[in-house]
């Protein structure tokens, strides 16, 4: 266990262009938890926090990071293929570590820092921490209150047609390994899904791979071209353990249409939207059996329909960009000794599914999902939950 008379010092490794939002909101709004020092590969980016956020540490390099008695958590947010080599040194070298999503590039890295964080004795998790937001954590109270009843099926839909026209330098989402809209975007949808209605069980589907080169359209590499190294369609099904079935898209190839990123979700009672689980907050469109009467044409019985209806979400901490939630919750965690809730239990859960569906292509076949029988849904958090502080 950490101590819990003090914050919770992060050290940083990697501070690229999703690390802004976490160097804001810790230096800015978690109360239980500070950075302690940065390192980058490219030293002038961590230079730059150093002097924007007064960070008390610059480290040579990531060694020198995690050698440091003050570092009590390390947070990855290096490249996806990068994850594994990071993680692994850290939790070598003693250190807890809460990572970017995913977990590792492949499932095989993924399990191997399983299963060293586990010899060791040493907490792993990380990203995404969205479902810890108002809009997931809100569904989960509906969802639990019965509002549709038991989840029958639904769907998660993330459609766009890629990151290069936007991204300052994304090729790294098309690289052979830790490429593609499932890793990308996939943990999103699927940690959100899990946290929802629980553990999947099996995978089934079809990936391809539709342009093999992109054009880069973002400053400062525009009319670079890159090589497509990795499927960048992905669609199939999930089978969860309770019997919900999901259908799924992930792709970088499509002009997306009205409605282009969700999740919507089929009950006994009722259906209803999800937010976008990219953000944090959101509200939630839903139908169920209610208030207007029709004829069925089918026996004549009278049927009600409630026709599509906002409703207001029942949680109000975090409906901001509120990323970090997840590493001050393990800090919590580690100072309480209770489970973290982006735990290593939940990200390599979302790994195995992630990875299932490529196998499942390449091999014409249902994947299994192992981790299934150990998976337990993490908490909800607390609906008096203060904002920017975590309780047990």
């Amino acid at each position: 266990m950490l101590p819990n008379d003090r914050n919770i010092r992060i050290g940083f490794v990697g501070v690229g262009n999703i690390s802004g939002i976490y160097l804001e909101n810790i230096t800015k709004n978690f109360k239980e938890i500070e950075i302690i020092g940065v390192c980058d590969l490219v030293r002038e980016k961590a230079e730059r926090a150093v002097k924007q956020y007064n960070i008390p540490k610059l480290y040579n390099d990531m060694y020198e990071l995690f050698a440091d008695p003050e570092v009590d958590i390390v947070l990855n947010i290096t490249r996806p293929y990068e994850h594994y080599e990071v993680s692994k040194a850290a939790l070598e070298a003693g250190k807890p570590v809460y990572s970017e999503k995913p977990l590792a590039a492949t499932l095989e890295e993924g399990k191997a820092l399983l299963e060293l964080a586990k010899e060791k004795g040493l907490a792993l998790g990380g990203a995404p921490d969205t479902f810890l937001g108002a809009g997931i954590q809100g569904a989960k109270k509906l969802l639990a209150d019965g509002l549709i009843g038991d989840v029958i099926g639904g769907a998660l839909h993330m459609i766009c047609h890629g990151h290069e026209t936007w991204h300052p330098d994304p090729a790294f989402y098309y690289d052979k390994i830790g490429g593609g809209p499932m890793l990308d975007m996939g943990p999103y949808y699927v940690t959100a899904a899990v946290n929802l209605i629980g553990p999947v069980q099996a995978v089934t589907g079809f990936t391809k791979s539709t342009y093999p080169t992109r054009l880069i359209t973002s400053q400062p590499l525009n009319g670079t071209v890159i090589d497509v190294g990795c499927p960048t369609y992905y669609q199939g099904v999930l089978k969860f353990v309770n019997g919900a079935i999901l259908s799924i898209i992930m792709t970088f190839d499509v002009y997306g249409l009205p409605n282009k990123e969700c999740i919507e979700l089929y009950g006994t009672k009722g259906s209803m939207t999800v937010p976008d689980p990219n953000g944090f907050g959101g509200g939630y469109t839903v139908a169920t059996a209610g208030t207007e009467s029709l004829k069925s044409a089918i026996n004549g019985a009278d049927v009600k329909m409630h026709y599509p209806a906002k409703i207001s979400n029942p949680v109000k901490a975090y409906s901001q960009n509120s990323r970090a939630l997840g590493l001050a919750d393990m800090a919590k965690a580690l100072q309480t000794g209770r489970d973290a809730r982006a735990s290593v239990n939940l990200t390599y859960h979302v790994l195995e599914v992630l990875s299932a569906m490529e196998t499942a292509s390449a091999e014409g076949k249902t994947v299994i999902i192992e981790s299934a029988k150990d998976f337990k849904q993490p908490a909800p958090l607390p609906l008096d939950q203060e904002q920017w502080v975590l309780g047990s």
